[in-house]
């Protein structure tokens, strides 16, 4: 299999289902953006794997998934009978965030990301995984999309915010409260 394919060269690319697309496409940003997110998230796995297997395990599943959800965007063709991220997913995303919520303080003010390295970047994949959800409605206006994909990447930017937090607690960083509240 080549990588180069030369469809790129004019600005086009193929969908999954075979339709030539622009790269500029709604469809094209939405799974480029998780696309980078996780480009990050392999960052993180790379700097956490040895200390935290824990976590590393986590974040290799959201990578997982998110592949899955880049397939059900790349392939306008397929169905909710056909789609591969479903409820699952996002549920256990929800028990990992209950786990490290009930370990953390109690937030009663904002924080700015910081502290440890890990932290910091899970508060750029929180960022990230706005950005694809902010893509995905834009998407959403004109095309139809999984539903469970918006669920799972609005809960996703919670898990890493929580995550965090957690990296913080585990290094022994506290949070950096913002100071110009009113």
């Amino acid at each position: 299999m080549k990588i180069y394919t030369k469809t790129g060269d004019k600005g086009m690319t193929r969908l999954a289902s075979g339709q030539a697309v622009s790269k500029a496409s709604d469809r094209v940003e939405t799974y480029g953006a998780l696309d980078y997110l996780n480009s990050w998230i392999g960052r993180i796995i790379s700097q956490t794997r040895m200390n935290y297997p824990d976590i590393s395990e986590q974040l290799q599943e959201i990578q997982q998934c998110l592949f899955d959800c880049q397939t059900d965007l790349a392939n306008p063709t397929l169905s909710s009978s056909t789609w591969r991220i479903k409820a699952a997913p996002t549920a256990n995303l929800e028990s990992w965030i209950d786990s490290y919520t009930e370990k953390a303080r109690p937030l009663t003010r904002f924080i700015l990301p910081g502290g440890s390295l890990p932290a910091s970047d899970c508060q750029v994949a929180r960022t990230l995984a706005r950005n694809a959800e902010r893509q995905l409605v834009k998407l959403s206006w004109t095309a139809e999309i999984n539903p469970d994909i918006l669920i799972y990447l609005n809960r996703l930017s919670d898990y890493f915010f929580t995550l965090a937090r957690e990296f913080n607690r585990r290094e022994g960083n506290e949070d950096i409260f913002y100071e110009n509240e009113r």
